[in-house]
């Protein structure tokens, strides 16, 4: 129900749009704001992350996330250890260029990650197509939700309005040129070879896979809202190259029902079940560590948002990682060389194409033929007319 260019708020930490920008808070602030429409705000200072370059082979946009506070620490902009702390991103936003071609699932990894920075918030600068995708999916999405009963549906109806104004005439804010940043990171994508993790038990302690190779994995997690459909189809082409039971315990989550169902429909649930893989009701699972947990004192390699000690299970050591290095650490039974990953990641990168694939709803047909014999009612009509009128 995302608009471009908008501001908003919500109650969990990981209320980061990758269009617009929000500001999480706590539930009376939020309340406030749902009430009134409007919240107060100290406008934070923005960090200035610039990527540029060309990804190399095996490296996902998980690396890059990471290789945010590894750029960082190079900077001397963060530092690991708590005495002395240093964070430059820390209560400020992140502003994030060089990667226009994303599609908005795709920056959502990106500014889901700003709250692991402790940052007040994250835009992205995407290009007019990405978010006009974005949007003509949802409107499919939405018309097919009031179609199932979904309520209110005067509501949905006006953000429907909304989106279909904004794709008559899309325009984008971009940062000025002269503008100035607390700092301002440049992350050549070219120079990163080998995959970036985050050790235990800090999300600020990033770490080239080489630093870490070889450590003995009990568990691996896939999941959290950190992934997105193409992360568990990858997964899953690793996994049904394997022979009999994994050496790890595997647990295997997927964010949404639809992704449930269109990872079921393709076969992918049947691979996991082959080699042994715990699947759980998606939705946060670990990654809440109120839920399900890990077994007490074990090693897990986790595609979840953060790391925090005891989180996810009772003295876990978890590294935070993509889902591709979790599939391949969850067959290994350790946490590879950048060698043996590419290897495995050359498998993933022969299919690419079918394998990060979205969910793009105006494409499927259960959804998009539902969707057109919706009628629009009170909420869309007037709320399109003022649109237009005040265009």
């Amino acid at each position: 129900m995302l608009l471009p260019d908008t501001v908003g708020t919500g109650g969990d930490s990981h209320t980061r749009f990758p269009v617009g920008i929000s500001f999480p808070a706590g539930s009376g602030l939020v309340a406030f704001a749902a009430a009134l429409g409007v919240m107060p705000l100290d406008m934070p200072e923005s960090v200035k992350v610039r990527f540029h370059g060309e990804m190399q082979p095996g490296i996902t946009l998980r690396d890059l996330v990471h290789a945010i506070p590894y750029q960082a620490i190079q900077d001397g902009h963060l530092t690991v250890a708590k005495e002395g702390k240093k964070n430059i991103f820390s209560g400020r936003i992140l502003e994030i260029e060089g990667l226009e071609h994303l599609t908005c699932e795709q920056a959502f990894e990106l500014s889901d990650a700003s709250a692991e920075r402790s940052a007040a918030g994250c835009t992205i600068e995407l290009s007019e197509d990405s978010v006009s995708d974005y949007l003509k999916s949802n409107i499919v999405m939405l018309k097919w939700m009031i179609g199932q009963g979904y309520g209110d549906a005067r509501t949905i109806e006006r953000r429907i309005a909304h989106m279909e104004n904004w794709l008559s005439n899309p325009h984008l804010i971009k940062a000025d040129k002269d503008a100035s940043y607390a700092a301002e990171i440049d992350i050549d994508m070219s120079a990163l070879k080998e995959p970036i993790l985050c050790a235990p038990n800090d999300p600020d302690d990033a770490r080239l896979l080489s630093e870490c190779q070889g450590e003995n994995i009990d568990e691996v997690f896939i999941g959290s809202c950190m992934t997105n459909i193409g992360h568990f189809r990858a997964a899953g082409k690793l996994l049904d190259k394997h022979e009999g039971q994994l050496p790890t315990k595997l647990w295997v989550v997927p964010p949404t029902r639809m992704d449930e169902a269109q990872l079921t429909a393709e076969g992918y649930y049947s691979i996991y079940g082959k080699v042994g893989a715990r699947t759980e009701m998606p939705g946060c699972s670990l990654c809440m560590g109120n839920q399900a947990r890990v077994a007490d004192d074990c090693t897990v390699v986790s595609t979840s948002t953060r790391n925090f000690p005891n989180r996810l299970g009772k003295g876990a050591n978890v590294f935070l990682a993509s889902a591709e290095l979790a599939a391949v650490s969850s067959i290994m039974g350790k946490l590879p060389t950048n060698e043996e990953y590419q290897e495995y990641m050359s498998q993933v990168n022969a299919t690419a194409a079918d394998t990060y694939r979205y969910l793009e709803f105006d494409k499927l047909e259960s959804y998009s033929k539902a969707a057109d014999e919706v009628e629009m009612g009170d909420g869309y009509w007037p709320t399109l007319k003022k649109l237009q009128e005040n265009m």
